[in-house]
C-alpha cells in the first residue's frame, strides 16, 4: 500500500518551533486554505485515522490518565459543551495528560487534551470548562485546517507520531529536535502558524459555547487574567499554554467586555470537579506530607460540600498507604451523606478490593453497576473486581457493557486480554493483548503478540483468518513508519 500526501489538520495549541528554539531550521511556508467544513482536502474517513493515530503516539511519548473515573469526568464536561458547539454530532475525546505543566491542546480528529497541572491551577469549574471551551472552537471553527500544511510523502502513522513529538517538544527538549529531523528527512517543510483572529474566533465561539452550556463566560477572562499574574514567578519557563496562546492585556479586556454582557448569576462547582481535583492531587503528588497537610487544613474551612472533599482527598490517602480501616471509616461515612455521589460509594467499593475483603467489594460494585447503569468508570472497576475475585466470564461481559468511547481505551483491552487469559483462551488473549499495544502506540509488540497467537493449538479458521489479516495491518503500519523515517 502506497503512502498518501495529506494536508494535516494540526491544533494552534501545538508547539511551534522557531530557528532560536532548535537547531534544524524549517522554511515557513506560505499556509493555504485548506477549504470548508466538507473536508475537501482531508475526508472525514482520514481525519479519524489521523486523530486515532496521533491519540495512540501519545500513549506511547507521555503519561495519559488511564484512571477511569478522572476519564469519565472530563469527557463528561467536555460533551457538554460540545453539545452547545456548532458541531454537536462530531465526535470528540476529552482525555487527561498527567503531567504538571500547564498546558491544554487540541490534536486532530477532536482529540482533545488537559494536562492534570492545569486543571489543579483552576478554580473553578467553569474556569476548566473555559479552556476546553477554546480548544473545542479550535477544532469547529475549522482553525486546524488553515493552521498547517506537511507536504510530500508522509503516511498516517509518521505523522501522527511526528505531530506528537513536536506536542512534547517543551516538556521533552530531545523528542522534538527528533521530530524536526524526521521531518528534514522526509524533505517536509513543516510550519505552524498562530494568528490572533484565530485566538480571537476561539474566544469569542468558546465563550458563546461556555453560556449556553451553563457555565460561567466570566470565568474566562478571570482565567487567563490569572496566567498573565502567574508569568512573573516563571522567568524563561514560561507554560506551554502560554506561549501557544499569548495573554495579552487587550485580549484579558475583550473577553472581559463580552463576559460582561451576558446576565450575571451564580455557578456553583460540581462536586464532581471538586473530586476529581482532589484525586488528580493525590495521584499526582511528589509529597505526601504537603498533600495531607492540604486535605487536612480543608476539614476546617468551606462549605460542608467543600469539606467532604477535604474528607475524601484524606480517604484517599489512607488507602493509598494501605490504611484501610481508616480509609474505610471515612468512605463508610461519606457514601451515607451522599448516598447519589458516585465517587464516594466507589471508593468504599475500591477500599474493601485493596483490602481482599472480596464478598464485600464484589457486593458493593454489583450494587454501584446497578445504582449507575451509565457510568463506564464503575464498570471498569467492577471488571477489574471481578477478575481479581475469579469471574473471567462475568468480566468479559460486561466489558460488551462499555461505551464505543470507553472500548477506544487502551485498558479496555488490556482488561478483555486478561479475561480471556484467565479462561485459559490464549490466542484469544495474545490477540487482545496486540490490540493493547497498538493502542498504545507500541506496533512491534502488537506484532509479536499476533504472532504468538497464531503459535496457539486449535485456532479455528475464523480465529485464524482475523489473526493473518491484523498481522498484515500491523506489519504494513511498521513498515510505513520505517519508510518515511
Amino acid at each position: 500500500m502506497k503512502s498518501k500526501t495529506f494536508l494535516i489538520p494540526l491544533a494552534l495549541s501545538l508547539l511551534a518551533f522557531s530557528p532560536s528554539q532548535h537547531a534544524v531550521d524549517i522554511t515557513k511556508l506560505a499556509l493555504p486554505d485548506m477549504g470548508d467544513s466538507s473536508g475537501t482536502l482531508i475526508t472525514p474517513a482520514e481525519e479519524k485515522e489521523l486523530g486515532e493515530a496521533f491519540f495512540r503516539s501519545l500513549h506511547s511519548q507521555i503519561a495519559i490518565n488511564q484512571d477511569p473515573e478522572i476519564q469519565h469526568y472530563i469527557q463528561n464536561i467536555g460533551e457538554r459543551l460540545v453539545a452547545s458547539s456548532d458541531l454537536p454530532s462530531n465526535p470528540f475525546h476529552f482525555f487527561v495528560v498527567m503531567e504538571n505543566d500547564i498546558n491544554a491542546f487540541a490534536g486532530p480528529g477532536g482529540y482533545i487534551g488537559v494536562n492534570s497541572g492545569l486543571i489543579l491551577m483552576t478554580e473553578a469549574e467553569s474556569e476548566l470548562a473555559s479552556v476546553l471551551g477554546h480548544e473545542i472552537a479550535h477544532v469547529t471553527q475549522r482553525h486546524l485546517y488553515r493552521a498547517a500544511e506537511a507536504a510530500k510523502r508522509m503516511s498516517i502513522p509518521t505523522m501522527a507520531a511526528t505531530l506528537a513529538a513536536i506536542l512534547l517538544g517543551s516538556q521533552s527538549p530531545q523528542m522534538g529536535q527528533a521530530a524536526l529531523i524526521a521531518i528534514q528527512a522526509g524533505s517536509v517543510q513543516f510550519q505552524i502558524n498562530f494568528t490572533r483572529e484565530h485566538e480571537a474566533e476561539a474566544d469569542r465561539v468558546g465563550m458563546q459555547n461556555l453560556a449556553e452550556a451553563h457555565y460561567d463566560p466570566r470565568s474566562m477572562p478571570t482565567f487567563f487574567e490569572r496566567m498573565q499574574q502567574s508569568t512573573r514567578y516563571y522567568g524563561q519557563n514560561v507554560p506551554e499554554f502560554l506561549r501557544t496562546h499569548p495573554v495579552t492585556a487587550s485580549r484579558i479586556s475583550d473577553t472581559r467586555g463580552r463576559a460582561e454582557t451576558y446576565p450575571y448569576k451564580q455557578y456553583p462547582d460540581s462536586l464532581a470537579y471538586q473530586l476529581t481535583k482532589a484525586k488528580i492531587r493525590v495521584v499526582t503528588s511528589t509529597n505526601s506530607v504537603d498533600t495531607y497537610q492540604y486535605f487536612q487544613k480543608g476539614l476546617s474551612q468551606g462549605t460542608t460540600e467543600q469539606r467532604s472533599v477535604a474528607r475524601y482527598g484524606l480517604g484517599l490517602i489512607a488507602l493509598s498507604t494501605q490504611k484501610h480501616k481508616e480509609a474505610e471509616a471515612i468512605f463508610q461515612q461519606l457514601a451515607k451523606e451522599y448516598p447519589n455521589q458516585a465517587q464516594y460509594s466507589a471508593a468504599l467499593a475500591r477500599t474493601a478490593l485493596d483490602a481482599k475483603d472480596y464478598t464485600t467489594a464484589l457486593a458493593r460494585y454489583k450494587k454501584l453497576a446497578e445504582q449507575f447503569p451509565e457510568n463506564d468508570a464503575i464498570k471498569m472497576e467492577y471488571v477489574t473486581a471481578l477478575l481479581k475475585t475469579g469471574n473471567p466470564d462475568q468480566a468479559r461481559k460486561n466489558l460488551g457493557l462499555l461505551s464505543t468511547q470507553t472500548q477506544k481505551l487502551p485498558l479496555y483491552w488490556q482488561l478483555l486480554a486478561q479475561a480471556y487469559g484467565n479462561l485459559n483462551q490464549s490466542a484469544e488473549s495474545h490477540r487482545y493483548m496486540a490490540e493493547y499495544y497498538y493502542a498504545s502506540g507500541q506496533v512491534d509488540e502488537a506484532i509479536l503478540q499476533i504472532k504468538l497467537a497464531q503459535q496457539s493449538k486449535d485456532l479455528g479458521f475464523q480465529l485464524s483468518s482475523i489473526l493473518s489479516e491484523r498481522l498484515s495491518f500491523f506489519n504494513d503500519e511498521y513498515e510505513k513508519a520505517k519508510r518515511d523515517q
